[in-house]
């Protein structure tokens, strides 16, 4: 797994069902508080802006999306570029 991944810190866990069967899941990710986060900048939502464009831009990477969305308190990152003009916040990230 890609340590910029959300997941990358999170411990692996095994569930055996009742028929044997292990199942591998990750543990538990529990959200930062955005407004907690160093803020690094901010952007302003333009026509036409998607999260991934956003992040690509101030990312380089477009798989970055979700530090938006942990800096802006979101759990619908589709939210974040419903209203242009908006102001994004982009924080250093919290691993």
């Amino acid at each position: 797994m890609a340590t910029t991944s959300r997941y990358a810190s999170l411990p692996v866990l095994t569930h055996t069902d009742p028929g044997g069967r292990a199942v591998s899941y990750f543990g538990r990710r529990f959200l930062p508080a955005g407004s907690a986060m160093p803020l690094v900048m901010g952007v302003t939502v333009t026509q036409g802006d998607r999260l991934d464009l956003i992040a690509a831009r101030t990312f380089g990477d477009p798989e970055q999306y979700w530090r938006i969305c942990d800096a802006n308190d979101a759990l619908d990152p589709f939210e974040l570029t419903a209203t242009i003009g908006r102001v994004l916040r982009i924080a250093s990230p919290q691993f």
